[in-house]
């Protein structure tokens, strides 16, 4: 993947065409993430969560550092620049991924990719809050109609749903991750901006949230063993090389290059792939509505990744 430069990161990435590599990245994170959902379902049973999310990073962390040193970018960062790091890693590599698996254990998968999704318009919000960044009327539209697209996409899912209070737990844990995940975001940026170099600070990320997650577990008095299963580590495998060394390279890069308003929408396709497959590995049945939330889906990433008029 080639650096990012200035005119990359600096610059209005609203102002811009998608370029052939730009799309390759975005349809690389889609399609990856989309998978994972179908991987982590396999990471339920023996292993606690947490502890997981654990090995997830033990096995994607030494990747990462691997192809920053082949990149020739530094391993070595002064103080100020761990800050960054250890912000990214709380929020991203540990507090997002902690409460997504919780919030599992209350409410649907449905309801998960809907909260999810709603990072797409988490992350035009904090763009214009953080970094001043212009909201595209576009941008926001196309977000709200990948949201509610998703919604209508799970609509038999979450048909008999009651949002008691074990209900509202679960809603609480989600949203609370998606804005750990939006302010993730924002300290990749940040971090860019900065010039510190992609793949060796996802490395670190990944090092402080592995860390976190780590004491976690331990707090919690769990056991930190593997399921030797052919699911599992198969699992396992995909979530720690492709979900995480591939995909979080890839989602960064391309949160630098094209920002966090068009990247964001990223987290709608998440779920229309995990659908996709379900229709052949689990007899998902399409309805009109599904079909016409796929729709809205479709149109709203149009929306998204338009170039915006001067």
């Amino acid at each position: 993947m080639p650096p990012t430069t200035r005119s990359t990161v600096d610059r209005d990435p609203n102002a811009r065409a998608l370029t052939p590599f730009d799309y390759g990245l975005y349809l690389t994170s889609v399609l990856v993430w989309g998978l994972s959902w179908i991987a982590m379902h396999y990471q339920v049973g023996q292993v606690a969560p947490a502890v997981s999310v654990v090995w997830r990073f033990a096995i994607a962390a030494p990747l990462m550092f691997a192809l920053a040193f082949l990149r020739g970018e530094r391993l070595r960062f002064p103080l100020a620049d761990h800050r960054y790091f250890l912000g990214l890693g709380a929020a991203i590599f540990s507090t997002n991924f902690l409460l997504f698996y919780y919030a599992a254990q209350y409410v649907a998968s449905g309801l998960l990719s809907i909260a999810f999704s709603l990072a797409s318009v988490g992350n035009i919000v904090l763009g214009a809050i953080v970094f001043g960044a212009r909201i595209e009327r576009r941008v926001v539209v196309g977000g709200a109609l990948g949201v509610a697209g998703i919604a209508a996409m799970f609509y038999p899912e979450l048909g008999g749903l009651r949002l008691d209070s074990t209900g509202l737990i679960g809603l609480a844990l989600a949203v609370g991750g998606t804005l750990s995940f939006c302010t993730g975001n924002m300290l990749s940026v940040a971090a860019q901006r900065r010039k510190l170099p992609i793949f060796a600070s996802t490395a670190w990320s990944m090092v402080y949230g592995a860390s976190f997650v780590t004491v976690f577990a331990i707090l919690r008095g769990e056991t930190f063993t593997i399921e030797w299963s052919a699911t599992y580590l198969g699992g396992l495998a995909y979530l720690g090389v492709a979900g995480s060394f591939i995909a979080f390279g890839v989602y960064f890069t391309l949160l630098g290059r094209i920002g966090a308003a068009r990247t964001g929408y990223t987290t709608v396709m998440y779920p229309v792939v995990a659908l996709l497959v379900s229709t052949f590995a689990e007899n998902y049945h399409w309805t009109v509505i599904a079909a016409l939330g796929l729709a809205a889906v479709l149109i709203g990433n149009v929306l998204v990744l338009r170039v915006s008029r001067p």
